[in-house]
């Protein structure tokens, strides 16, 4: 009875406060879908203000990262990035990024780590000028990796060296820092 008795003070009490708020439709800006807000009329007189401000406001000469129309904060445009009329050369592109997508020669793919270790000795002993890696980023397979190449054609010479001692070598694309590679 109590629960019931409670129940109607809460309606008498909710339907005596006047509802002030409106029901607003508007379109989007950007892809013309239609965006239902339940708001006061107050408060969708100030925004519509506030777009008309924001679309009509001129930028000043200086951009000092302040919205002037609102006293908010708002980052500078970046600055604009400049595109060289030439190809880069390696180095440059090494400045810029020390690690980019090249190839390797991958000379085989073994299952344990001893062997890995055994054949990337027998590869420091016989090519004494390249650098030798291990890949155990796929276990169980552990692949042994010979230099760094910026494209096939530079791998050819080298490949073509270590393909007399191992018939499966294969020049594949792999990350490679910049400064190592041919």
């Amino acid at each position: 009875m109590k629960f019931i008795y409670r129940f109607c003070i809460l309606a008498v009490l909710f339907s005596a406060i006047p509802s002030s708020a409106q029901l607003v439709v508007q379109k989007d800006t950007i892809a013309g879908t239609p965006l239902t807000i339940l708001m006061d009329a107050e408060v969708s007189k100030t925004l519509e203000s506030m777009e008309n401000t924001c679309a009509t406001s001129k930028s000043s000469s200086r951009n000092t990262g302040r919205n002037e129309a609102y006293g908010t904060y708002s980052p500078p445009a970046p600055a604009v990035r400049r595109v060289a009329n030439r190809e880069l050369t390696n180095a440059e592109i090494c400045q810029q990024n020390p690690r980019i997508l090249g190839y390797k020669i991958q000379a085989a793919v073994v299952k344990s780590n001893d062997e890995a270790n055994k054949i990337k000795a027998d590869i420091r002993r016989q090519f004494p000028s390249l650098k030798v890696e291990v890949d155990a980023s796929l276990r169980p397979n552990y692949k042994i990796l010979v230099g760094s190449y910026f494209t096939k054609q530079s791998a050819s010479s080298d490949l073509s060296r270590i393909r007399k001692a191992y018939p499966g070598a294969i020049a594949v694309q792999y990350r490679i820092f910049c400064v190592e590679a041919k």
